[in-house]
């Protein structure tokens, strides 16, 4: 089964006033460390995001930006990482926000465990709506649901797909605890600190 990551960096960051993803934990950018995590897992990671391309430069991962004209909503991102799977002839894709930077490193075993076209993490009773894997095969539906007058919310997009939830524990730390205001980063840096991550 070929594997591919997108990191989807496409929200706009308005409440942590800078692109959630370069900002630092412990002297790295989040995007850094979620790269870190992926990179083991998958055979290629990229990172979905629209505007200037130059500013992910240093990652070396490929850009793949939503479809033109499209709304700005996590299935348009999802829609990208279907569409780079199916022109890489990748057979899965993992999808991942780009504020998450304690990722377990065990995401795409326990995801591909479960069997299904689609799966998602949880983690304390939350689902985690864009982080699962995802045939490469669903891009004609999500492609048909971002064409709809009323697209679909992430949540209901997972239950047209009918998603495989897999529960992650919350100990120590929750691995999928994301970084949106000043005092999430605070906090991140805590938890990086106390447990060396």
């Amino acid at each position: 089964m070929k594997l591919a990551a997108v990191i989807v960096a496409g929200g706009r960051s308005s409440r942590m006033g800078q692109e959630k993803a370069f900002a630092e934990i412990g002297g790295r950018h989040i995007l850094a460390r979620i790269i870190e995590r992926l990179a083991p897992q998958v055979t290629l990671v990229a990172i979905n995001a629209n505007g200037p391309a130059g500013r992910f430069s240093g990652t070396g991962c490929p850009i793949v930006a939503d479809r033109p004209g499209g709304v700005a909503t996590p299935l348009a991102g999802l829609h990208a990482a279907l569409q780079f799977a199916v022109d890489r002839g990748f057979d899965f894709v993992l999808t991942v926000p780009s504020d998450t930077p304690f990722l377990p490193r065990d995401l795409v075993m326990r995801l591909a465990a479960a069997d299904s076209p689609a799966a998602i993490a949880a983690s304390g009773g939350q689902a985690h709506y864009l982080t699962g894997l995802w045939a490469a095969s669903l891009l004609g539906e999500a492609a048909a649901a971002l064409g709809m007058a009323h697209v679909p919310r992430m949540q209901d997009w997972v239950e047209r797909a009918r998603a495989v939830v897999v529960d992650w524990p919350v100990e120590p730390y929750d691995p999928f605890f994301n970084v949106n205001t000043p005092d999430d980063l605070a906090e991140a840096g805590r938890i990086a600190a106390e447990f060396q991550t």
